[in-house]
């Protein structure tokens, strides 16, 4: 058989297997796991399952940041505040007490009335109620929003954790393709040595192998910076770099038009749309009661130095009373009666805009999620078997001299991407379900908004940002 004069990463390539081949046969399909890389040649194999070696797991993260997110507390607090102004809301107005003189005199014809006075305004037309009800509408906002926080910071928490085991499981590809390409390179000096291989072979074999220590490099430094940002959503940036427990190829469960259709119905967002209806609803019956005037109360007790002309004695102690109430005949409140149905009749309009935002958001997600299943089931059922099958047959081909061995090499680097293109098809996928499921929500660390400050109408912290705010790498 006559030598061909290969690349270098084919030549050098060539005497590595063939010293394997030498030691073990090829291996078959049933040895290795989906992505698991297809020859012993190249370090074995990947582990059976992801999770098959302990590790910190989902549960334990998202446990980690329940108790340290701070926005979870700040949450809380805005759910005891609103429940504070609700109390503050519905208290009587407080009576007054006074000193009351008139008609006072100095000298010998000392005299006046003086005594105390107590007045009391009584509140009429139900309308401390109507202020109760105001304020109890942003309570159930203020705890709305504090689920709505919650859903952020275990979606947040979701997605960085595959994301995570994602990179943890490339690392591990590119090590096993790192160390074939070193194997490359010391074959390549040997083989040189032999006058097997000329210096130009060696030195692409070199470049090679530089190239796959850069890969190796950028996806341990992604895997770090995925990592910051869970120990920072967690609550712990100082958390060192675990294992994490887990598995990519159990895919999620689901329905994307029951998430779409729980998105649209059941979302904080739409939630916090409808209270405001209620809010607004309870705003305008109250400013309709305004006109009904409250009562006002004043009595007292006074001592009166006045002399009666007949006795030439001080007339002494009297009592005195007022009963008011201020007329509607001006102001009937009629400009913020006719503010605060404008104000429900756009609330109203509010719940139907935010359920068309949540789905024109959600649309591009339902899209990113079907074609990543889609991907990801191509990948796993048709395209890697096929690509093992072929590196197999290549290969043995190659030991019984029918095939070149350029041809394996192709076959095996091609099953080497789909395995690549495999994990990150599966992050996406993930990444992509998770966002549907939990409502479109993330970012687990932005401050969640005051009830009693928001805006009107809902503000857009809560509506859901923009697909791209979700979007994996």
């Amino acid at each position: 058989m006559q030598s061909l004069h290969l690349p270098a990463w084919l030549t050098v390539m060539s005497g590595i297997l063939l010293t394997v081949m030498a030691v073990s046969p090829p291996a078959s399909s049933q040895d290795q796991p989906v992505w698991g890389v297809a020859t012993r040649a190249v370090a074995t194999s990947a582990p059976d399952q992801v999770g098959s070696q302990s590790g910190l797991t989902l549960a334990e993260l998202e446990q980690m940041a329940l108790s340290g997110n701070p926005t979870l507390a700040q949450a809380a607090a805005e759910v005891r505040a609103a429940t504070a102004r609700k109390l503050q809301g519905g208290l009587y107005p407080n009576p007054a007490v006074g000193y009351e003189g008139e008609q006072i005199r100095g000298g010998i014809q000392g005299g006046g009335e003086q005594g105390f006075f107590v007045s009391q305004d009584i509140v009429l037309g139900g309308k401390l109620g109507l202020s109760r009800n105001i304020l109890e509408q942003e309570k159930k906002q203020a705890q709305v929003e504090a689920d709505e926080q919650r859903q952020r910071v275990i979606n947040n928490v979701r997605m960085l954790y595959y994301q995570a085991l994602a990179a943890q499981e490339l690392i591990e590809l590119r090590h096993k393709l790192s160390k074939l390409a070193q194997d490359a390179i010391e074959t390549s000096h040997q083989l040189a040595n032999v006058g097997r291989a000329d210096q130009p072979d060696v030195l692409q074999a070199e470049v090679e192998g530089e190239q796959e220590e850069l890969d190796v490099g950028a996806a341990e430094e992604k895997q770090n910076r995925v990592w910051r940002e869970l120990g920072a959503i967690i609550g712990n940036p100082k958390m060192p770099l675990t294992h994490l427990s887990g598995n990519l190829e159990d895919l999620p469960q689901g329905n994307p038009d029951d998430w779409l259709r729980a998105i649209i119905e059941n979302s904080p967002a739409v939630k916090i749309a409808q209270l405001e209806v209620l809010r607004a609803k309870a705003s305008l019956a109250r400013e309709k009661r305004e006109p009904i005037p409250n009562l006002q109360l004043r009595g007292g007790l006074e001592n009166n130095l006045e002399l009666e002309a007949m006795t030439n004695h001080a007339i002494g102690r009297q009592g005195f009373a007022e009963v008011g109430v201020q007329i509607p005949l001006f102001n009937r409140n009629q400009g913020n009666v006719a503010a605060a149905k404008a104000d429900f009749d756009r609330s109203q309009q509010e719940v139907k805009r935010v359920q068309l935002v949540l789905q024109e958001r959600a649309a591009a997600l339902l899209q990113n999620y079907t074609t990543s299943r889609s991907t990801v089931e191509a990948y796993r059922d048709r395209m890697i078997p096929r690509a093992r099958k072929a590196y197999e047959l290549y290969l043995k081909s190659y030991s019984a001299m029918a095939a070149a061995y350029p041809q394996v090499l192709i076959a095996q680097r091609t099953l080497f991407e789909l395995q690549t293109n495999y994990i990150a098809a599966l992050e996406n996928l993930w990444v992509n379900s998770i966002a549907l499921e939990g409502f479109l929500l993330g970012d687990g660390l932005d401050s969640p908004s005051r009830a009693g400050k928001m805006d009107r109408p809902v503000g857009k912290f809560n509506v859901p940002p923009s697909t791209t705010a979700i979007q994996p790498e």
